[in-house]
């Protein structure tokens, strides 16, 4: 508990409160214990807790965006991805109850469990009435992603960029496929390829497939000079 009132300098009263915000539903069913004593609940808290604060600081923060901009950046910043690079930037994995098997596999490095874990700590602090100060964690913690976000939006937006490159030609989508999985499987490797009218125009990896697919169009967003990915 010391930890978290540190990383989120907000101070906690309720500590079973956020020992369930760190408990994966594998160790409540481990120990033959209620689901409501794991993070599920928190987390579809804190999922709408996060949404509300993201956006109001990108409302802040860009004035002069459209809607549809506002929601692409959002919807970058707020993905498992962001969410499990912070989680872990603290070291919070570490904190994590988990079942012995899932542990010894670990899972506890997994990038979709650390960011529900993240988004039901926020409903955690949610419930103790800590909206305002968790405003400010965010607004700090998310900057450094939402100025990348706006940087390189284009790259950010190549699948969708592909996309309408390939329907104005002949109507066409372009076709991704995976080509190869690797490393163990808290630290899995995807390679992807996008082809579009048979041929290959664009490879790319990540710790995602979603992250390779967007990797391998950017790539073809580059050969094919699409928008800004040159």
């Amino acid at each position: 508990m010391k930890r978290l009132e540190k990383v989120f300098n907000i101070k906690i009263n309720d500590e079973e409160l956020f020992k369930r915000a760190l408990t994966h539903p594998s160790y409540t069913k481990e120990q033959e214990d209620s689901f409501l004593n794991s993070y599920e609940r928190l987390e579809f808290l804190g999922d709408s807790v996060l949404k509300l604060l993201t956006s109001d600081i990108l409302f802040e923060m860009f004035p002069e965006f459209p809607e549809g901009k506002l929601s692409k950046i959002r919807s970058i910043v707020v993905s498992d991805m962001t969410l499990a690079k912070i989680f872990k930037a603290f070291k919070l994995e570490e904190y994590l109850i988990i079942a012995k098997h899932e542990k010894k596999q670990g899972l506890s490095h997994n990038d979709t469990i650390c960011a529900c874990a993240f988004e039901a700590l926020l409903g955690a602090f949610y419930l103790e009435g800590k909206l305002c100060e968790l405003r400010t964690f965010l607004a700090e913690v998310l900057k450094p992603y939402i100025d990348d976000v706006n940087e390189n939006y284009i790259n950010f937006n190549a699948k969708a960029l592909l996309q309408e490159y390939t329907q104005g030609i002949n109507k066409q989508l372009p076709v991704y496929k995976l080509l190869e999985e690797t490393g163990p499987a808290h630290k899995k490797v995807f390679t992807v390829q996008v082809s579009f009218n048979d041929e290959i125009c664009g490879i790319g990896s990540g710790k995602t497939k979603k992250e390779a697919e967007q990797n391998a169009a950017t790539e073809a967003c580059k050969k094919f000079n699409v928008g800004e990915c040159q």
